[in-house]
């Protein structure tokens, strides 16, 4: 895996992260207007991400693979991924 590719798998990871977080803390406050603000941001971000990603180096997921089914087991696994190079 590439360095880009890895810092950009790292960029959507860090998204998914603070969107979880904020649904978290939503759950318990739902009435918090910044927190649905920064919610509504980070979904947004993520999708972006997302599908920049997609689009760059291939499926996710299998909901990614419409057009290139099973080209995810060419990629490294999660497991086999060695952040600290990045």
């Amino acid at each position: 895996m590439e360095h880009l590719q890895k810092r950009d798998l790292k960029i959507l990871m860090e998204v998914d992260f603070s969107l979880l977080e904020i649904n978290l803390f939503l759950d318990t406050h739902p009435n918090d207007e910044t927190a649905i603000k920064l919610h509504n941001t980070l979904a947004q971000k993520r999708m972006q991400v997302r599908n920049d990603y997609v689009c760059k180096y291939g499926p996710l997921s299998n909901e990614d693979m419409s057009m290139c089914p099973w080209q995810y087991i060419e990629a490294p696994w999660p497991w086999n991924i060695n952040f600290k190079s990045c």
